[in-house]
């Protein structure tokens, strides 16, 4: 079994494979991103533009969306590679609301660059106050 760091390293690295396949002739902005599920699987996913731009899908939205359309889960980690101006970025506001579906307040959220991971959130500390079914 590997340890705690050795797992994030892996899933930073699936996130930075997943970058490289990114669709962004638009922005340039090119994302990578992979969650490990609560059954130990792996899902990664780049994202991908549309000239309309309002049909773009972010890359933590791919993994996810490949994740769930393998049946049901839970997400242990996220993990996240892009890099605006040699800094790691968090997810945008719409991919927070997807996660919040399927992350609970302690998921680890990793975000990094190409060259190294940067920093290590939970989820709760980027969406405190999430929109949840709790509210329905």
């Amino acid at each position: 079994m590997q340890n705690d760091h050795s797992q994030k390293e892996m899933l930073w690295n699936k996130a930075c494979e997943a970058r490289e396949k990114a669709y962004a002739p638009y922005s340039r902005f090119f994302v990578g991103a992979a969650i490990e599920t609560d059954k130990g699987k792996v899902f990664a996913g780049c994202n991908v533009e549309n000239a309309s731009y309002g049909a773009t899908i972010c890359a933590e939205r791919v993994a996810i969306l490949k994740a769930v359309s393998e049946g049901p889960l839970k997400v242990l980690r996220v993990a996240i590679v892009a890099d605006s101006k040699g800094n790691a970025v968090p997810p945008c506001g719409m991919c927070l609301q997807v996660m919040a579906e399927f992350c609970n307040a302690n998921t680890e959220v990793i975000l990094g660059t190409p060259q190294k991971i940067e920093k290590v959130y939970k989820f709760a500390d980027l969406l405190p106050a999430a929109f949840s079914k709790d509210f329905l």
